[in-house]
């Protein structure tokens, strides 16, 4: 097992990995934190976006820079959870069934719009996301750590897809989009192609899995105050009050949104959380918990619009009290 790693240290490696990620992923600094946040939270990401903004190449890079084994698998209507999952196969030499594994049988898995995939297959991966197995014939196999998904959606083409339900969105640590680049950034992401003189980027490993699930164990280091989890906890219910929302935010939310906190925190190479931690965070990780109420979506108010009120409703606490212990 890998030596224990102090906060700082997870700092420094997350700096080096975003660094390395900036190679292949231009000015997307933000979101490629996200989504590092939610990997060391040892959680999964919904990635919600129009077609041609990286969310692939996102997946892929993240892949190579933390030495993860990689699928992907293309969710479509034909889609059996056999596919995704594995399935046991007859060996006539053997006279036994022999269980053959799916995609799903690796460090990091792109599920690419899985919204194009039958409920029953798309409950086969969120299952597994959220039970770290696979049962097949009655067996269940554990999947190896790391386990992260990463899934992708596209938010303009509904015709013939199944979308996802409220309580299945709850499985996903933050659901966030990529956006397009600004005029400098495109710019820079082109004279880049022209130096590669292909289109493949090469990425260095900057950390291997074995550090990164050392990451995840050094985030339980991080302190959090009494009154930052009386924020936490009032931001959720804030959500739940709001007459804007049918539903507001679960305790999952308020459990994402500490183990969220806490990563941002070790991120920035503190071992303690502060409210700019949680306010960073809040959108990610609550605004897919909360069901709008129909009207809503005609005046086109959004689940973030309710999560940003609350965030300017809540008092903050005062900047002394996150070291309080």
């Amino acid at each position: 097992m890998t030596e224990p790693l102090s906060i700082e240290q997870v700092g420094e490696h997350a700096e080096r990995i975003l660094d390395e990620l900036e190679k292949a992923v231009v000015g997307k600094r933000a979101p490629l934190e996200t989504c590092l946040l939610a990997f060391l939270a040892d959680g999964h990401v919904l990635l919600e976006d129009y077609p041609g903004l990286a969310k692939t190449l996102i997946a892929r890079s993240f892949a190579q820079v933390c030495d993860m084994r990689f699928q992907r698998v293309q969710f479509t209507p034909d889609l059996m959870p056999s596919d995704v999952t594995g399935s046991a196969v007859y060996d006539q030499r053997a006279g036994d069934f022999e269980f053959r594994p799916g995609p799903i049988f690796a460090n990091l898995l792109l599920g690419d719009e899985i919204n194009r995939a039958p409920p029953k297959t798309q409950a086969a991966l969120l299952e597994a996301m959220q039970e770290r197995q696979v049962t097949i014939e009655g067996t269940s196999h554990v999947l190896e750590p790391p386990f992260l998904v990463i899934a992708t959606q596209n938010p303009i083409e509904y015709e013939g897809t199944y979308p996802l339900p409220e309580a299945q969105l709850d499985r996903f640590l933050v659901r966030l989009g990529v956006g397009y680049p600004d005029r400098e950034h495109e710019w820079r992401m082109l004279e880049s192609r022209i130096e590669r003189g292909e289109d493949h980027v090469r990425l260095e490993r900057v950390v291997d899995r074995a550090t990164l699930l050392a990451m995840q164990r050094a985030i339980e280091e991080v302190y959090v105050s009494e009154s930052i989890g009386y924020y936490i906890v009032d931001l959720v219910a804030a959500t739940r009050e709001s007459g804007q929302v049918e539903v507001g935010a679960s305790p999952r939310g308020s459990l994402a949104l500490l183990k969220l906190a806490r990563c941002r925190a070790a991120l920035f190479g503190r071992d303690f959380v502060t409210p700019e931690d949680v306010k960073g965070v809040a959108v990610p990780a609550l605004s897919h918990r909360l069901m709008l109420r129909p009207e809503l979506w005609v005046r086109r108010v959004r689940p973030e619009d309710v999560v940003e009120q609350a965030l300017e409703s809540v008092p903050t606490p005062a900047p002394e009290d996150a070291t309080t212990r």
